[in-house]
């Protein structure tokens, strides 16, 4: 009886339903706001009619809880519910940090 109650251990990027939530991976262009950052995704998509590959790239506004990214990090971000006007996703983990970029503490 008991084992049936028991489930298993959420994996990291999945929502309570188990349903697996969005991520990408992007570089911190600001990091100026309180527990708020800044992520420019860049991806590559063939253009219709010409077939030339193209680069576009978005921002994302994420919530740095801890505020341990700064700016020219590589960064995950994952999808969440809505936390204010803009920001709809969060931060996961800090990737690589940038050059030269010391912890200030």
């Amino acid at each position: 009886m008991d084992a049936e109650t028991k489930q298993a251990p959420q994996a990291p990027g999945t929502a309570p339903g188990g349903k697996r939530r969005q991520s990408v991976v992007g570089v911190v262009t600001s990091a100026k706001m309180q527990k708020t950052i800044v992520v420019r995704v860049n991806r590559a998509a063939k253009h219709r009619l010409y077939q030339r590959v193209i680069r576009r790239a978005k921002k994302f506004y994420a919530h740095d809880e801890h505020q341990q990214a700064r700016a020219g990090d590589t960064v995950r971000i994952e999808a969440t519910r809505p936390l204010s006007r803009l920001k709809r996703w969060r931060l996961v983990e800090v990737l690589s940090r940038a050059r030269g970029a010391e912890r200030e503490e």
